[in-house]
């Protein structure tokens, strides 16, 4: 199956649901190439930027999923190739 790169970029308003999100990345483990996060203490938020390499169809039920979660945003970045 034919699989894009892709970076989804995550803020985090929440951090009550932090373990949620931990989880869903958990679960897509297997497509994560790399993951970097960083807290932004001075507006109490977290930025996380996950790199994945899967199918269109499962990074976007992944950045769906995490977007669904209360107080996370989640938006997607596609590479052309």
């Amino acid at each position: 199956m034919e699989t894009r790169v892709a970076v989804i970029g995550i803020i985090v308003e929440k951090l009550e649901y932090v373990s949620k999100l931990n989880s869903i990345l958990h679960d897509y483990g297997n497509y994560i190439i790399g993951r970097m996060g960083i807290p932004y203490k001075e507006k109490d938020i977290n930025i996380i930027s996950v790199a994945v390499d899967a199918p269109q169809d499962i990074i976007s039920a992944l950045s769906g999923k995490l977007g669904a979660i209360d107080g996370i945003s989640a938006k997607t970045a596609y590479s052309n190739k």
